[in-house]
């Protein structure tokens, strides 16, 4: 069944409903700048809630090249797993960041797009490529780039783009581990619609793989 990875979470509210629902992963970011950040001190008092409340969910942070010391302190010490959005073609540095990491690959349409070799991470994250931005665009890409490639990672997670209407044609174009949302499943930046996401997570886990 596919795993599902909620990203963007400011609350403990959306959090414990995404998780309810049936949510892997709960994503917080540590980017400031991002309309979706949250603060070092969110972070801790989110993971001892979330904990406190049961929730078995793996905590991720969201961290970039731009993120300050104590943004990646808060990660390494409340959270279970960093997902790192670095520059085109940047190694994430594994050792430092403390914990398993979800290593984040973006995928241009032209030219034709091979993946990194990126032994040592935990995951890899395709998300759609961007000449600004690292991530959290809401641009979906083109699923089929991955026909021929070879095997990427035993965990590969989908992002960009995708909402409740489409995420099941993804998980059947990929056969990915896991599929990542955070826009698609809001009503505005960093606030979740409980609905969109319930309908996210059921579409998710019930796509059956095909052509």
């Amino acid at each position: 069944m596919t795993a599902v990875k909620i990203c963007g979470l400011t609350n403990v509210e959306d959090a414990l409903w995404a998780w309810r629902c049936g949510a892997d992963l709960l994503g917080f970011i540590l980017v400031p700048g991002s309309p979706r950040y949250v603060s070092p001190e969110d972070v801790v008092h989110l993971s001892h809630t979330l904990r406190r409340e049961g929730c078995t969910a793996r905590l991720v942070g969201v961290l970039a090249s731009t993120s300050p010391p104590e943004c990646r302190e808060a990660a390494i010490g409340h959270l279970d797993l960093i997902q790192w959005h670095g520059a085109e073609g940047e190694r994430p540095p594994f050792e430092a960041l403390g914990r398993p990491v979800i290593a984040v690959q973006r995928v241009r349409p032209e030219p034709a797009w091979h993946p990194l070799p990126m032994s040592g991470a935990w995951a890899i994250l395709l998300d759609a490529f961007d000449p600004v931005r690292l991530g959290g665009t809401g641009t979906p890409w083109d699923w089929h780039l991955l026909k021929g490639c070879s095997p990427i990672h035993e965990r590969l997670i989908v992002a960009g783009g995708l909402t409740p209407e489409n995420v099941s044609q993804a998980v059947a174009a990929v056969h990915p581990w896991g599929v990542d949302v955070s826009s698609g499943v809001e009503v505005a930046p960093g606030r979740k619609d409980a609905r969109r996401v319930q309908e996210f997570i059921q579409n998710a886990k019930g796509a059956s793989y095909g052509e």
